[in-house]
């Protein structure tokens, strides 16, 4: 029988580093969908100051897992 991938998008975000924002969005999606194989980063974004201090990292990425 072949295997099925399926992939949705997510956007997640965090105040320490891109690492973190793609980290905590991976352990939101996992308490709902199972079986997660891997995920892309599309887009990464940063909220900051008028001075140029970074105060959010902001990713949107697309997590594939297999269809059971």
């Amino acid at each position: 029988m072949a295997t099925v991938t399926k992939v949705i998008e997510v956007s997640s975000s965090s105040k320490k580093s891109v690492e973190d924002a793609v980290q905590g969005g991976l352990k939101k999606v996992a308490k709902s969908v199972k079986n997660i194989k891997g995920a892309w980063v599309n887009d990464i974004k940063v909220v900051c100051e008028d001075d140029g201090t970074i105060t959010e990292w902001r990713v949107n990425m697309r997590v594939s897992f297999v269809v059971s």
